[in-house]
């Protein structure tokens, strides 16, 4: 009777709580109807009456969002749906700071906001969190002011105070994150004048202050200041993950990698008056090509990223075309893929540290056969690190065009010659030039431009043994600079800081110059273009810093791709911007119109 007695009471309890927390949901719905509400009459012109004397979240519709707000006013907008994408690697962590591939940061800009953001259609700065801001003269000091009401998915107030703490929490040696210490290096301190102004200082003019202060991601102290005396914890996580923005995780504590998927729901408390379409964000984690586009195929990925040769077959496809719409574009912010030649690894300088050797590997890449061949022409010969629609790039220099005797003389110069007979160089000690390629292992398109790679060097009797490598194991490797040579890719923006990169102070402690390139005069030009505000001086430097990484050739510059989506036309309002794609884009402008949605809360 007691253990009937229990379980009655267990069930009880059970249906209680699913009761509360329905009524939970309900109670958010309504408060979200009651916002959009506002924000539909405001943008009518109706004035609407504030509780708190017009300092409410309801009264103040930021630049920001403003795209969101007329989004929401069309006759067939409806919130609700999920948008489902896929990732084509599995994260080893999505906890900020520690996190290093851009998937984490895709799903971290869905949870943490910074005080600025670009627009999509002026590249202008617009503030998110901050209402304004003011650079002072000699551009050391910039002073944001937040704006009111805001707040994190547990309900706690964000201050100034949390944007000072982000700033600690970063520069702590404790924490690791080398790499974004070395982008906020140049910030001597960050200071809460009061909870809703916050003043940055510089020990030196940056050019990119603003966007440096503006961008950081606002961290809540009360949820990641313990982890300041235990950052090992942290360290080692996997999804800790809490902020201000318009979704969150479940748990902010609980994501691990073995799920396959990461997994975001609306913050039912999110501060602005316009609020976030989808009731959930999702990715799945799905490695294989073949997997990816099935999946696409039978509607359970909303979004999918073609390989050209895919993309021409897909355009052809009947199902595709009745049930999807597509995009080919090349983004103004494309970053490049390349080949990072490893000059030093724990037993001493490599063959690579041999400009020469570089610039021969180089001459031996055609890459405008990879390009027409491989990619079908959805991309373009990458010069540099930077994009060559931006004035940071030198139009008169010239990506190097392939020339395989060339390569062979430059080879011959540095020692390297056929001394048995067999086909392959051999330097002054019989050593045969052999080296690895790692790359992504799950990436056809990868694999086939490794394979022709192969077949390219060996006429120059350079062997190419293809390592094919998971993710994880890829960022270890990278870490810990074990490898000859590797193949990625980095992203880009409006203007390219190449410091992190290129630096010689980013060798060491996990700095992101993992091919161990150093050069006392790339040094010097990348840190004082840096400190030049003014922008015709400071491209001036770029240009003599391109130059360097041209002549030099630390990476072998492969390419710059176009974007090849195709998108379930389900969702409605994609659009390419100045930025690319807004289907990424926070805050979020495209939707499910209700009489077409699929997934319910």
């Amino acid at each position: 009777m007691l253990v009937l007695l229990s379980m009655y009471m267990v069930d009880r309890q059970w249906r209680m709580m699913s009761q509360m927390r329905a009524s939970m949901a309900e109670q958010a719905d309504d408060i979200r109807g009651l916002r959009l509400s506002l924000s539909q009459l405001q943008a009518r012109g109706v004035g609407v009456a504030s509780a708190s004397a017009g300092n409410s979240a309801a009264s103040e519709t930021p630049d920001v969002f403003a795209r969101a707000q007329q989004i929401s006013q069309k006759p067939d907008f409806a919130e609700g749906d999920w948008l489902v994408s896929a990732f084509p690697v599995g994260l080893k962590t999505i906890s900020p700071l520690v996190s290093s591939d851009v998937y984490a940061s895709y799903v971290q800009d869905y949870v943490l906001e910074s005080l600025l953001a670009r627009s999509p259609q002026t590249l202008e700065w617009e503030g998110l969190l901050a209402r304004d801001w003011q650079i002072s003269d000699d551009g050391l000091t910039i002073e944001f002011s937040l704006r009111d009401n805001l707040g994190f998915s547990d309900g706690e107030p964000l201050t100034a105070d949390d944007v000072a703490f982000t700033y600690e929490f970063i520069m702590d040696d404790r924490i690791a994150a080398p790499r974004h210490r070395a982008t906020m290096e140049k910030i001597s301190q960050v200071v809460a004048i009061d909870d809703k102004r916050v003043r940055f200082e510089f020990s030196e003019p940056y050019f990119e202050g603003l966007g440096l202060a503006g961008e950081m991601k606002i961290l809540p102290r009360h949820f990641y200041e313990k982890y300041l005396t235990d950052a090992e914890t942290f360290n080692q996580s996997r999804g800790l993950l809490m902020g201000s923005g318009p979704y969150r995780l479940i748990d902010p504590e609980s994501w691990r990698p073995d799920e396959g998927r990461v997994e975001l729901v609306r913050n039912q408390r999110y501060w602005s008056s316009v609020q976030p379409p989808y009731n959930r964000i999702v990715w799945s984690v799905i490695e294989n090509d073949s997997a990816r586009l099935a999946a696409f195929r039978n509607g359970s990925i909303d979004v999918y990223s073609s390989k050209p040769r895919e993309f021409r077959k897909l355009l052809a496809d009947p199902q595709i075309d009745n049930s999807t719409h597509n995009h080919e574009y090349m983004s103004p912010t494309a970053g490049y893929s390349y080949i990072g030649w490893n000059s030093e690894r724990s037993d001493g300088p490599t063959r690579f540290a041999d400009t020469r050797v570089r610039v021969a590997m180089t001459l031996l890449t055609d890459r405008q056969r990879i390009v027409d061949e491989l990619m079908l022409g959805y991309a373009e010969i990458a010069v540099s690190p930077f994009n060559p629609r931006s004035p940071q790039h030198n139009p008169q220099l010239q990506a190097r065009q392939s020339d395989l005797a060339a390569a062979k003389d430059l080879l011959a110069e540095a020692g390297y010659a056929d001394r048995d007979g067999d086909g392959v160089l051999e330097n002054d000690a019989g050593e045969p030039f052999e080296f690895e390629l790692v790359y992504f292992q799950d990436s056809d398109d990868t694999r086939r431009i490794v394979l022709f790679l192969k077949d390219l060097y060996a006429r120059a009797g350079v062997l190419l043994v293809p390592k094919p490598t998971e993710w994880s194991v890829m960022i270890d490797l990278l870490n810990n600079r074990n490898f000859d040579a590797i193949t990625l890719g980095w992203s880009s923006g409006v203007e390219t800081d190449i410091y992190q990169m290129f630096h010689g102070s980013q060798v060491e402690d996990g700095g992101d110059n993992f091919v161990n390139y150093k050069n006392s005069e790339l040094d010097r030009l990348i840190d004082e273009a840096r400190s030049t505000v003014d922008e015709a001086a400071r491209m001036q430097l770029w240009w003599q810093a391109e130059a360097i990484l041209h002549a030099e050739q630390p990476y072998t510059f492969l390419m710059r791709r176009k974007s090849l989506q195709f998108v379930d036309k389900r969702i409605h309002d994609v659009a390419e911007t100045r930025l690319g794609l807004n289907l990424n884009h926070v805050p979020v402008v495209t939707y499910v119109p209700g009489a077409i949605q699929k997934y319910q809360q």
